[in-house]
């Protein structure tokens, strides 16, 4: 299934939204770029925002982010109720992201995987459904606040 997908970060991760940008294309899906544009020192709130109402207001279907760490995007990102952004560095963190939480916007620490690590886990993170069941509920308590 093809997604509309939103793509950011900040500088420490612009190599890796380049690198996934012609990835995901090459997976059929569509690809808005939420910058940044360059390896250029930036505020990574200034792409954040955008991107996650985009997911909110369901103008894109996914969201990644990339930044050196992956925490100040995910902090971000999780400020909207209807966003639940996972900070993953495995595949395994990815698939059970979606299964078990629902996520709709998955964080990559580019200073703390590879290339193909990130690859793998967009791959994984786009085709793994969510269980629904007894993680429904669950979920539903997350923006309960």
């Amino acid at each position: 299934m093809a997604y509309n997908i939103a793509i950011g970060g900040d500088h420490a991760g612009y190599t890796y939204k380049k690198l996934l940008k012609k990835y995901l294309d090459e997976l059929g899906h569509q690809v808005q770029d939420f910058g940044p544009g360059s390896e250029e020192s930036v505020d990574y709130p200034d792409h954040v925002h955008p991107l996650a109402k985009a997911v909110v207001k369901k103008e894109a279907d996914f969201g990644i982010l990339i930044c050196g760490s992956g925490n100040g995007v995910a902090m971000t990102a999780n400020k909207y109720k209807q966003i639940r952004a996972a900070l993953c560095w495995k595949t395994e963190l990815a698939k059970l992201a979606r299964e078990h939480n629902d996520a709709n916007i998955l964080c990559i620490p580019a200073r703390f995987v590879t290339e193909e690590e990130a690859e793998e886990m967009v791959k994984v993170f786009l085709s793994t459904e969510f269980e629904g069941g007894r993680h429904q509920n669950r979920v539903n308590k997350i923006a309960d606040c």
